[in-house]
């Protein structure tokens, strides 16, 4: 080992962020590697989702900095465009495009932000519509899948643009509870295939099995930064311990 610091994927230093009087994150300092699956949990208005959108830009910081393979979040322009496309983002709602069809959805970022060629951009869509499991859909509109299938064609279109690390925000929360593992299983195989991903969510399942690492906020701070395995049978905060009684119902 000649290289004994690499580059984290994304390192935050000092952040702080306010919605008017309220202090939503607090001296957030983290560091994640690339490959690595970190999954953010915490009670409501922890500061879970503020963090993931703060990482591209849908939230500007106060103080601090935000830096993506070493690089600073540009303020604004063509840097920042460049800088999104490297950082996919799932949301709680699909934000599909309802008049273009599955297809379409897919291949517009690279048409439009790469400028790929439109048969690459194609074949690409059609090879990750068939890896998340809705290949067979391609020709159909938003409208005429489910939620579960929505939010899987959503995955498809972040990956299309091969992004550096996907941040999840609470990707299953406005699902079916019959459609939530369908698409937590597609997370699973790319945590297994080395994607980057900071994932918020409240899926215990999901952060037991998928997990590198837990991060668990309380009032838009860092409170624990551990592995899954001791964060579920060993949580060291008082905050931690409350959060899992009630969530777990032990």
């Amino acid at each position: 080992m000649t290289d004994t610091f690499v580059t984290p994927m994304i390192s935050m230093r000092d952040v702080q962020k306010h919605f008017g009087d309220l202090h939503v994150l607090r001296d957030v300092t983290l560091d994640v590697p690339r490959g690595q699956v970190v999954v953010v949990l915490g009670p409501s208005g922890s500061g879970k989702s503020t963090l993931c959108r703060t990482i591209n830009r849908l939230e500007p910081i106060d103080s601090g900095e935000i830096r993506v393979e070493g690089e600073l979040l540009p303020e604004e322009g063509r840097d920042l465009a460049r800088l999104r496309a490297d950082v996919g983002m799932v949301f709680q709602s699909f934000n599909l495009f309802s008049h273009k069809t599955i297809l379409e959805n897919v291949m517009l970022g690279p048409l439009k932000v790469r400028k790929d060629d439109k048969a690459q951009a194609r074949k690409r869509a059609v090879e990750l519509l068939e890896r998340v499991g809705v290949g067979s859909q391609q020709d159909k509109y938003p409208a005429q899948l489910s939620g579960g299938q929505q939010q899987r064609v959503a995955i498809a279109r972040s990956l299309a643009m091969n992004p550096k690390v996907l941040l999840f925000d609470e990707p299953t929360s406005a699902l079916d509870p019959e459609m939530v593992s369908e698409v937590l299983d597609v997370m699973v195989s790319l945590a297994k295939e080395g994607m980057t991903m900071i994932v918020v969510t409240h899926e215990m399942g999901f952060a037991r099995k998928a997990a590198d690492r837990i991060i668990f906020m309380a009032e838009g701070q860092v409170v624990e930064d551990t592995e899954p395995e001791r964060f579920f049978t060993e949580p060291e905060s008082d905050r931690a311990k409350d959060f899992l009684s009630k969530i777990l119902g032990g």
